[in-house]
């Protein structure tokens, strides 16, 4: 349909001066009709910082947290009774107090055939985070120290020979957190400063994030930008 896509290009800025309208990629200003940002509210801030202050209020007001996974490559099953999912017993907000220092084991390959993976057993050890949690700035390899003994307890015999490859992968951002009278700090997508649209999870409220609502914010953006047009 006449788009140019392009990858691996972050953006640096985006500003509205006399010049007009401009997104910054590798330190160069590059001209835009319109801007549509999907990026947290916390980016989005960094990336501009001629927003109007009381919009740059309503994004530094609202709240979140982020997830720390770490995927294991298995050569067999770790839940050998079919089990998907487990949510796990966290009595204490000390999570190395807990039996299990995450919230989520996932054996996604007790749902999805490892045929599909190489025959590797695909396991997920999900946790949610404060975006300050000092588990973000441990290593990979103080991840696994921390989360690998714990799968003893689903299975005694487990070793960490049985892993053919692991990831661990950071989001500091993952999952909005609607606060007391949340539908009246939520930011609009018009931002203010012209030709600038924002379309983030914390604006879906009242729903949770999902692809349906992403969808119908996306059309929500869309219709405005449609409906104003590049800005004078």
């Amino acid at each position: 349909m006449g788009v140019t896509i392009h990858l691996g290009t972050p953006v640096e800025r985006i500003a509205f001066t006399d010049a007009g309208l401009t997104v910054t990629v590798d330190g160069e200003a590059v001209p835009a009709d319109q801007v549509l940002s999907t990026t947290s509210p916390g980016l989005m801030r960094r990336l501009t910082p001629d927003l109007p202050p009381a919009y740059a209020k309503q994004l530094a007001d609202l709240k979140s947290i982020g997830a720390l996974s770490m995927i294991l490559a298995l050569d067999r099953p770790l839940m050998t009774d079919g089990t998907y999912w487990l949510n796990l017993p966290a009595a204490h907000t000390d999570k190395t107090a807990n039996p299990f220092p995450y919230l989520a084991l996932v054996e996604h390959t007790n749902y999805q055939d490892p045929a599909h993976y190489g025959g590797d057993h695909i396991v997920y050890l999900g946790d949610y985070l404060a975006p300050d949690h000092p588990h973000f700035a441990l290593s990979d390899e103080a991840i696994a120290d921390l989360y690998l003994p714990s799968l003893q307890r689903v299975r005694p015999d487990f070793s960490r020979e049985w892993i053919r490859d692991w990831w661990v992968f950071r989001a500091p951002y993952t999952q909005p957190v609607p606060t007391l009278n949340h539908s009246q700090n939520i930011p609009p997508i018009r931002t203010g400063l012209p030709g600038v649209y924002l379309a983030n999870m914390s604006q879906v409220y009242p729903w949770d994030r999902g692809t349906n609502y992403a969808v119908e914010i996306g059309r929500q953006a869309a219709a405005l930008m449609l409906a104003d047009g590049p800005p004078e």
